[in-house]
């Protein structure tokens, strides 16, 4: 395996607009904002970056295929910009195309921006993508909802789970996201509810109920990354943040081709882990990671990922779950910021909110939600549907550690 770019590259400086449904809002104002918060946070001047790399998943709907449009809205000094998509591992794909540039030496000091303006589409779901071949024959008539819950049926039936021990476990998932975004100010939901709440919702695609869905948002955010080396330069030479692993995994039709994946888990999500894992150096995941903020699409997508990353073992996922293991004081705390399900899923902004997080509480910058002292985070980002998919894994840390 290639050594990778393990502290070779460090974030110094972070934004993130508020997520929800902004209607006072364009995607260049979304884009401002969270760029604003990125630079003032890192302590340069547009003028110092050298290269951009912008996530959007639904060009149709939003800025456009160039990159014209965050050069515009930025008013960045004639520099690359490189458009980058990858369904909802996008934000992450902008993340990993900026830190290999630094880490090659094509750039000292490097942006990556994401941004989605869903809610103006007055869709109550994901807008239709263009037609084509792939989804014509691979996945026709295809939900999100619907192909998730073939998930949550698949884990049933192999692990021998009954549904409603099951939907119980899911509901805690839900749950604890909801307690988790009432403490984030920049949270799209911001409202407690109960497991029974959670349970009796109007079901969507059985067995998941309205509250084990996230919903569409509007949002950007942004990472700042550079070597170690320029960020001691800049002033951040005690508290870089550095980039441990980026690895991401994509599916090659192997689990729509023939009967050797059985439905009940991501394959992606496994085998990215595993190179995270190697990349970062980690042992026992368990025992090493301090938090993790997963794709929480669905809830049944937070459980199995448990097992994916090898933070639970297979088919104990929903015990661990209804034991607390993943909570705000658990063994391993998952989605503190909400997740996807309650700070929001603007496609192209969510892996880099994710890494966000996990930006403010290594620097102890959490305020309400922080955790207490962590050294170690990953974040998880998966793009498509179980049955296809894109996994993108980032591994953040202090640098030398």
């Amino acid at each position: 395996m290639a050594k990778g770019i393990r502290d070779k590259v460090v974030i110094i400086g972070m934004g993130c607009s508020r997520f929800g449904e902004r209607w006072d809002c364009s995607a260049e104002d979304l884009l401002v904002e969270a760029f604003e918060e990125a630079t003032r946070d890192a302590g340069i001047d547009r003028d110092d970056i050298d290269a951009a790399w912008f996530g959007l998943c639904m060009e149709e709907q939003n800025l456009g295929k160039s990159g014209l449009s965050l050069s515009h809205s930025l008013r960045l000094p004639n520099i690359p910009v490189t458009r980058v998509e990858n369904l909802c591992a996008t934000g992450s794909e902008a993340l990993r195309g900026a830190a290999y540039a630094v880490a090659s030496g094509a750039a000292d000091i490097a942006l990556a921006i994401g941004v989605e303006k869903l809610k103006d589409t007055g869709y109550g779901g994901l807008p239709e993508r263009a037609k084509g071949t792939f989804n014509e024959l691979w996945q026709p008539s295809a939900t999100a909802p619907g192909s998730f819950a073939q998930l949550a049926s698949a884990y049933s039936a192999r692990h021998d789970v009954p549904m409603e021990q099951l939907k119980q476990a899911m509901a805690h998932i839900s749950w604890k996201s909801h307690e988790n975004g009432v403490n984030n100010p920049k949270a799209h939901l911001r409202r407690r509810l109960s497991k029974e709440a959670i349970i009796k919702a109007p079901m969507i695609a059985y067995p998941l109920g309205l509250f084990d869905c996230c919903g569409v948002s509007d949002g950007a955010a942004c990472a700042i990354v550079t070597t170690p080396e320029i960020a001691k330069k800049l002033g951040r030479g005690n508290s870089e943040i550095a980039i441990k692993a980026a690895q991401v995994a994509v599916s090659n039709g192997m689990e729509m081709a023939h009967g050797s994946w059985d439905g009940s888990y991501a394959h992606t999500t496994r085998i990215a882990a595993e190179r995270a894992y190697l990349e970062a150096g980690i042992q026992d995941p368990v025992a090493e990671l301090d938090m993790v903020e997963v794709h929480d699409c669905f809830s049944i997508t937070e459980l199995v990922t448990m097992e994916d990353l090898g933070l639970s073992r297979p088919g104990q996922g929903w015990q661990d779950v209804l034991a607390g293991k993943f909570d705000a004081d658990g063994d391993v705390p998952c989605n503190i910021d909400g997740g996807l399900k309650c700070f929001g899923h603007p496609i192209g902004a969510s892996g880099l909110r994710m890494v966000y997080e996990a930006y403010l509480q290594l620097n102890e910058r959490a305020g309400d939600r922080q955790l207490e002292q962590p050294r170690l985070a990953l974040t998880h980002n998966l793009g498509g549907f179980p049955n296809s998919n894109i996994c993108s894994i980032t591994v953040l840390g202090f640098l030398g550690d």
